[in-house]
């Protein structure tokens, strides 16, 4: 596939063979039972190398299957209340909250308003603030729930994890 009249050869050891015409390199590689690598198209003559690459691919995945294995990435959790929710119920989700928190999670309080439910959005603010100074300790953000607006039937805000470093 190497479409250039004259190309720069390199072997497997990273000496250079010099400039040669695509078949020669080719030939050059099958004796050393390789493959030729263009690596460089760009290059005035362009660059092959001498290489395995079926092992240079297997290397290439290896690589990026680490460095995934090192990223982490932050989901937002979401927790949903209700203003007229149970003290049992609310310190069940508001462990839940401390559980995502600790795990490096966003986690995003929702207020569900029904029906005559709508008419008292401070009930849910209330919920929202006691959610935050419960754990302020874990959180990056300052919460203020009388700033919390109602989208719809639904009240929210999101609290970031305070980062490790």
């Amino acid at each position: 596939m190497i479409r250039a009249k004259q190309i720069r050869i390199i072997d497997e050891e990273g000496n250079q063979l010099g400039i040669m015409t695509p078949e020669d390199g080719l030939r050059d590689a099958n004796e050393r039972g390789l493959d030729l690598v263009e690596v460089a198209p760009n290059a005035s003559p362009p660059v092959c190398r001498i290489m395995d690459y079926g092992k240079y691919r297997y290397q290439q995945s290896k690589r990026a299957k680490e460095s995934k294995k090192n990223q982490h990435t932050v989901v937002v959790k979401e927790v949903k209340y209700r203003p007229k929710i149970d003290e049992h119920d609310y310190q069940y989700k508001t462990n839940h909250v401390r559980e995502f928190l600790n795990g490096g999670n966003k986690v995003k309080v929702t207020i569900m308003f029904r029906g005559r439910e709508m008419a008292h959005p401070e009930y849910g603010q209330e919920i929202i603030q006691r959610v935050a100074d419960e754990v302020k300790d874990l959180c990056s953000n300052e919460v203020n729930a009388k700033t919390c607006r109602l989208e719809g039937r639904q009240m929210s805000v999101v609290l970031s994890p305070k980062s490790n470093r």
